[in-house]
C-alpha cells in the first residue's frame, strides 16, 4: 500500500459515521438503504460517505438486479493495521527501555 493509499484509508476512517458503516459491513453486506436506516441524514449524504470509503478501497459496491449491495474489503485494513503494529512495537520497546532504566535507578537508590 502506498503512502497515499494509507492516507486515504485513515482519512476515510476519521469520520465516525464511516467507521460505523465499516463496523456494520464487517458483519455482512448491506444495501445503501439498510446502511442509511440508523442515521438522520439523506440517502445522498450516506452515498457520499460510501464513495469516500469506496475511494479508499475499504468497500466495494456491486449490482444484483435492483439491489446494490456494499461489502467490506478486509484486505484494505491490513496495511494500516501493519503500520499501526510497527508503531506499537516501537513504543513498546521504548517503554521496556524506560522500565529497565527506572529499575536500575531504583536498585542504585536502594544500595
Amino acid at each position: 500500500m502506498t503512502e497515499h493509499q494509507l492516507t486515504m484509508v485513515f482519512a476515510a476512517l476519521a469520520d465516525p459515521v464511516r467507521r460505523d458503516i465499516v463496523t456494520r459491513l464487517a458483519r455482512g453486506e448491506s444495501t445503501v438503504n439498510e446502511l442509511a436506516a440508523p442515521y438522520s441524514m439523506s440517502l445522498q449524504a450516506v452515498s457520499k460517505h460510501l464513495k469516500v470509503l469506496e475511494g479508499a478501497g475499504l468497500i466495494t459496491r456491486s449490482r444484483d438486479g435492483q439491489r446494490r449491495p456494499c461489502r467490506l474489503n478486509p484486505d484494505a485494513l491490513e496495511s494500516p493495521a501493519l503500520w499501526m503494529e510497527r508503531f506499537r512495537q516501537r513504543k513498546e520497546e521504548q517503554f521496556e527501555r524506560l522500565d529497565a532504566l527506572l529499575d536500575s535507578m531504583s536498585r542504585e537508590k536502594e544500595e
